[in-house]
């Protein structure tokens, strides 16, 4: 099954958290946080403002920081999504 967001809607898969820290001391699970780096799996076509449409900003596989809480998270054939607004995206990592 494929996911096509509407509208200036983007859909998000989780980076996998660090299992160890930098210097070297293993996680349990309770430990880690909720990633907030995900990478961009597929984008709507934009939002129409006042009559034109507003391309977006992302591309599919780019690597992104969105809000923390931010987004509907949804499970297709055994992946874990999320799909959030163009707008509760915070930036783009190279």
């Amino acid at each position: 099954m494929q996911i096509k967001p509407l509208s200036n809607r983007v859909v998000l898969k989780n980076v996998e958290a660090e299992e160890t820290t930098k210097s070297g001391i293993l996680l349990t699970g309770t430990a880690k946080e909720k990633p907030q780096m995900s990478e961009v799996v597929a984008i709507g076509p934009g939002e129409v403002r006042d009559g034109v449409l507003v391309p977006m900003t992302v591309k599919v596989g780019n690597k992104v920081i969105t809000s923390k809480y931010s987004g509907t998270e949804v499970k297709i054939d055994g992946e874990e999504y999320i799909i959030v607004k163009e707008d509760d995206i915070l930036a783009i990592v190279e």
